[in-house]
């Protein structure tokens, strides 16, 4: 059964960063991609970027593009993502996403991985005060 937790959301201020984890579980970790997405205060689920567990390409969106940095850590089957200059209008919950690296691929390309992966966390709330 694929798991996956998110971790280390909470309070922090406007300019500041946070690193959240993703503690993956259930799956060969080699033939998945993990992505990371937020979901707003006006319910647009956004996409971050994504790993491949393969060989750690990773991709962004421009949604935290230049402010955002995906990494995982494959012996412990973590993903991370690490996040700076943080700004009110980036509160919101954070997910991440996990499915076979070719699905991911695939919705990536047509601009709706949020709607092709299967797998996802419970999430992790982080908030920006002003």
């Amino acid at each position: 059964e694929v798991q996956l937790v998110e971790s280390g959301g909470g309070l922090v201020q406007t300019g500041g960063s946070l690193r959240l984890s993703c503690a993956a579980s259930g799956f060969t970790f080699d033939d998945y991609a993990i992505g990371w997405f937020r979901l707003g205060p006006g319910n647009n689920l956004e996409m971050i970027g994504c790993i491949y567990g393969g060989d750690g390409t990773t991709y962004y969106t421009d949604v935290m593009k230049g402010r955002s940095t995906i990494s995982h850590g494959r012996h412990e089957k973590a993903v991370y993502l690490e996040m700076n200059t943080l700004k009110p209008e980036d509160s919101a919950r954070y997910y991440c996403a996990a499915d076979q690296a070719a699905r991911m691929r695939a919705g990536v390309i047509v601009g709706q991985a949020a709607n092709r992966v299967r797998f996802w966390g419970q999430g992790t709330q982080v908030t920006v005060s002003s």
